[in-house]
């Protein structure tokens, strides 16, 4: 199995976020990684699928540069979502969840209730 083959889901993540010149290189036993992702966020979810490959620590050289920095990036709510889970998911932590609701004071006015389609300004940690 080459290291591309070994990392495709990594890869694959980075298309579906539309990571711009995202690109991979096999190079003296290593894969190199490059793109730009428009927000933070997508940048540590490319890294967290990364980090579930055993070995990833001497296989991969990574430089995934972040484009806008306003905000961590924007979440849209799916179906079974609260704050919770997705600060849980986005920060490792679910209750960091009012950081989530205080950034969207325009858009929600309860923290226990969103809606599937909504678009939240995710902050930066």
């Amino acid at each position: 199995m080459t290291l591309k083959e070994k990392y495709d889901a990594a890869l694959k993540l980075a298309e579906q976020l539309k990571v711009k010149n995202v690109g991979s290189k096999e190079e003296a036993g290593k894969l190199k990684v490059w793109g730009t992702a428009e927000y933070a966020v997508d940048r540590d979810h490319i890294w967290d699928k990364i980090k579930k490959v055993p070995g990833w620590e001497s296989e991969i050289l990574a430089d995934i540069k972040v484009e806008k920095t306003d905000a961590y990036g924007y979440w849209e709510v799916k179906p079974g979502d609260s704050l919770s889970k997705i600060a849980k998911d986005v920060y490792d932590n679910a209750g960091k969840y009012m950081k989530i609701f205080d950034a969207n004071k325009d858009v929600l006015k309860d923290p226990n209730v969103i809606h599937p389609g909504q678009k939240l300004k995710l902050p930066n940690p």
